[in-house]
């Protein structure tokens, strides 16, 4: 119980303005599929907790870290510039493709938090606490907690608000991140 609740504590508060908090900020305004952005966070963040927690060491040491950089840099100013690309989709052709906004979602997510302190503090705390479950548990609902919120906020504000302005807010938060993924800069 012990290594489920700091694992949760721990991840929530670092999530807090980190990389993937403006991610699904920006994939539910973008999308508009909360449901779908939730499930893709949620299964991204399994997917990339589990792994952590089983791997941490040999996955941190294993991909170099400028990579791991130039990598996330390209997605997010991939990511700046769909956003600039106003959607042709009519309703029909969008429901048929609502699975496109979990897949994106779980993709970006599992790539943002690759190598990102959080894939490191889940490997560090499944090492401390030798609990490998409990962890992966913790450390996921720590970002759900975090990030829920923030796909809801993007949800409300994407149906009240412009989308050409929300296209050009979408594309300066990606392009901003990749800045700041080349620059190494976290945010506070």
């Amino acid at each position: 119980m012990h290594a489920l609740l700091v694992s949760i504590g721990i991840v929530a508060v670092s999530e807090m303005g980190d990389k993937t908090q403006l991610l699904a900020l920006l994939l539910a305004s973008r999308s508009r599929r909360p449901v779908q952005i939730i499930l893709g966070m949620l299964a991204a963040t399994l997917l990339n907790h589990a792994l952590a927690a089983l791997a941490g060491a040999w996955v941190a040491g294993a991909v170099p870290p400028e990579l791991l950089r130039w990598g996330l840099a390209l997605c997010f100013l991939g990511m700046a510039i769909w956003a600039l690309i106003p959607d042709t989709l009519d309703e029909r052709r969008a429901a048929a493709n609502a699975g496109g906004a979990f897949v994106t979602t779980a993709l970006c997510f599992f790539l943002a938090e690759f190598g990102d302190k959080t894939q490191l503090a889940t490997a560090a705390l499944a090492a401390k606490f030798d609990a490998v479950l409990p962890v992966v548990a913790g450390t996921t609902l720590g970002m759900m907690l975090a990030d829920v919120p923030a796909v809801l906020l993007g949800h409300a504000a994407g149906h009240r608000v412009s989308t050409k302005w929300l296209r050009w807010l979408a594309a300066a938060l990606a392009a901003a991140l990749a800045v700041m993924t080349l620059a190494d800069v976290s945010l506070p």
